[in-house]
């Protein structure tokens, strides 16, 4: 049986669909057992769809002039 610390340790795999099917069936028998690990992976999800909402911070242009300034003046030596 799965544990309540290796559900928080695999619930990244889980929901990119890592996880091998003996693991995941697994991850879904506690699941189906711990509201508390339930709670959690809607927590995750909610979490991932908000941040995957944000718009990207701009680039200050002083920072972007000094990459595009080191990028031009590369030597891959």
């Amino acid at each position: 049986m799965i544990t309540c610390q290796q559900i928080t340790s695999l619930v990244t795999a889980y929901l990119e669909g890592h996880l091998s099917p003996w693991n995941r069936l697994r991850f879904q028998l506690h699941l189906g057992i711990c509201r508390h690990c339930r709670r959690y992976l809607r927590q995750m999800r909610t979490t991932i769809a908000t941040l995957g909402r944000l718009p990207p911070d701009p680039v200050p242009q002083p920072v972007m002039d000094e990459l595009l300034a080191r990028f031009r003046s590369w030597n891959p030596r």
